[in-house]
């Protein structure tokens, strides 16, 4: 499953590169950006039930360790707001709004702060 993914992903994120490459010489410069947004879509589409079978296998792992679920979720989601955070961050590069994506990403380490400190009073106490 996960070799086809692969090759699933690469061959719409090459096919969206050569095809934005081809766009923003064209008189129609705009419909680069809708490429990039439509192969994102379709990247975040086929990685979704990885995602999904991911994180019901890491709560299974939890469970068998008799691990605190609440800080194995905690930590999860944080694993899930980077990638998302990453992902959004390089979309904004490759649009060529390098200032947003720095605000993505320090939105994402405010966020991870937050999700955080409950470990962190865990550790303290």
């Amino acid at each position: 499953m996960e070799l086809g993914t692969v090759f699933a992903v690469t061959a719409v994120a090459v096919i969206a590169s050569l095809a934005t490459v081809f766009l923003r010489d064209s008189r129609l410069p705009v419909l680069a950006l809708v490429a990039v947004l439509a192969a994102s879509a379709v990247i975040l589409l086929r990685l979704f039930p990885i995602f999904q079978t991911l994180w019901k296998d890491l709560s299974q792992i939890g469970g068998e360790l008799g691990a605190d679920s609440s800080y194995l979720e905690l930590l999860l989601k944080i694993i899930a707001l980077a990638y998302v955070a990453e992902f959004g961050a390089q979309f904004c590069r490759d649009a060529g709004q390098g200032g947003t994506a720095l605000k993505v990403e320090l939105a994402a380490k405010l966020c991870v702060i937050v999700l955080a400190l409950p470990i962190f009073g865990a550790v303290t106490s």
